[in-house]
């Protein structure tokens, strides 16, 4: 077991000061234990490219053109079976629970395309948010025994990777366009706040006694100040700048 590189990289990913620096500390770990191949991605949409919703990941060349022109993304059993799990899970545990599936044959076939690749098995770790699944990291190539104490860190450190890279992503996304605004009223501080830990409009409209429709107008007004996409650009940046921790 390699449990202290995994145990190190969720203490120094959080020192990291750029995308670039946790992607070549999260490309060590994974060598460390031996995977050829990984991704992090954002959870993709039925008419969404997946590669256009990568933050990290390196393929065999070619697979994600092949993956992309056949629409594996439709029935990817990996990719399916995330929207049930709550934790890390094999490749092949995935495949298995839909062996009685009206697309069992496609997903035969996307396997089969896959082995051509080097891409035997791994393992893949789900990253949910309030409002449902977000994201994943997967990990892959030849067949390697992770044990369930090296699942479970894996799962945090698939967390870690995610949320990190999100913030700067998105930080470096919105300095490229325009300076951002920082200055907050004290109600657009208090429903920032309770927006970084996850609450509603609704819950949050409860705690302030103010209307939903008031929620929104700040938090309309928060993200202007940000120039964010929406409420999860919002807390990202918000960590990144230290509006909140």
């Amino acid at each position: 077991m390699n449990i202290n590189q995994l145990l190190h990289f969720l203490v120094v990913v959080d020192e990291c000061r750029s995308a670039a620096e946790i992607v070549t500390t999260l490309e060590k770990l994974i060598r460390s234990y031996g995977f050829d191949y990984y991704g992090v991605v954002r959870q993709p949409k039925p008419d969404e490219n997946p590669m256009e919703l990568v933050l990290a990941g390196h393929w065999p060349e070619g697979w994600p053109q092949l993956y992309i022109a056949k629409k594996y993304v439709l029935i990817d059993p990996t990719i399916r079976y995330l929207g049930h799990a709550q934790s890390g899970f094999r490749w092949r545990e995935a495949l298995y629970a839909f062996r009685a599936d009206p697309h069992r044959k496609r997903m035969e076939r996307m396997l089969a395309d896959s082995m051509r690749f080097g891409l035997q098995d791994g393992y893949i770790f789900p990253v949910h948010g309030r409002t449902g699944l977000l994201g994943n990291m997967t990990v892959g190539g030849r067949p390697i025994d992770l044990s369930p104490t090296e699942v479970a860190l894996f799962d945090a450190v698939a967390k870690k990777a995610y949320w990190r890279l999100v913030e700067f992503r998105f930080a470096d996304e919105a300095e490229a366009i325009k300076p951002i605004d920082t200055r907050m009223t004290r109600r657009e501080m208090e429903v920032l706040n309770y927006l970084a830990d996850g609450l509603t409009s609704n819950e949050i409209s409860k705690i302030l006694k103010i209307s939903n429709h008031t929620v929104d107008w700040y938090m309309n007004g928060i993200q202007d100040k940000l120039n964010a996409k929406n409420r999860q650009h919002v807390v990202a940046l918000s960590f990144r700048l230290g509006l909140v921790t």
